[in-house]
């Protein structure tokens, strides 16, 4: 899905700020909504709700106010909560700012959380045939407007790049149709890109991307020029 949320190599947002020591929250609600992510997990993830946020609520909302308005908006959808609900329970929270949820309290709930933080989540995923692809070869990015999710940077599409080396295979994020994970895996490839490729005179000198790429964003460029030479 094509959207402000696909920033990568836009111009004129100004200078990203570095903020020394920054802390992992910096507001107690921030935690909240990371474990409530955590405890409602749902099966297409956050990213479909947060894609479709207005852009200029987008660009206004915090990278923790995304999350929330993308939990809830899920949890509507799939039932769990209604408008009219959240509206009654926002009117109480008006009136009332200092009030607080009586907490549940579910010690082993609570211990399998935090046993699944401990555990770095790798998808299972068997390698399929052969890669297409080896390193020092050289890629073009398909030129593609996919209508879900994708993690194909819109900037690049259309390029050429080199392979640098394979991952291996990782169950493949795009949602097609939308909203739906598959268990489909694809070899990942790290890609270079060079600034020049991608920004013409613009790209400062020496400059390289390097972006890991499933194996279906690419096409080999011998590809295109046969079928360009069929048309």
């Amino acid at each position: 899905m094509n959207g402000i949320h696909d920033m990568g190599g836009m111009h004129g947002f100004g200078p990203v700020p570095r903020e020394e020591n920054e802390p992992v929250f910096h507001e107690e609600w921030e935690g909240r909504i990371y474990a409530i992510n955590l405890c409602t997990r749902m099966p297409a993830g956050l990213r479909p709700e947060i894609e479709e946020i207005p852009p200029a609520t987008y660009l206004r909302y915090s990278y923790y106010e995304k999350w929330l308005h993308a939990k809830v908006e899920g949890l509507i959808k799939i039932g769990l909560i209604d408008r009219g609900e959240l509206a009654l329970r926002e009117v109480a929270i008006a009136e009332s700012p200092s009030a607080v949820a009586k907490p549940v309290v579910d010690p082993e709930r609570a211990r399998e959380r935090i046993e699944r933080l401990k555990t770095l989540y790798l998808p299972d995923a068997e390698p399929t045939g052969e890669p297409r692809f080896h390193a020092g070869d050289e890629v073009c990015v398909r030129n593609i407007n996919p209508p879900g999710h994708t993690r194909m940077p819109r900037y690049v599409r259309g390029h050429t790049g080199t392979v640098q080396q394979l991952w291996g295979w990782h169950r493949f994020e795009d949602q097609d149709p939308p909203g739906v994970m598959t268990d489909q895996a694809e070899p990942v490839y790290s890609v270079r890109f060079e600034g020049s490729e991608l920004w013409g005179e613009q790209a400062e000198p020496n400059q390289a991307v390097y972006i890991d790429m499933w194996e279906s964003y690419l096409e080999s460029p011998d590809s295109l020029s046969n079928s360009d030479s069929e048309e």
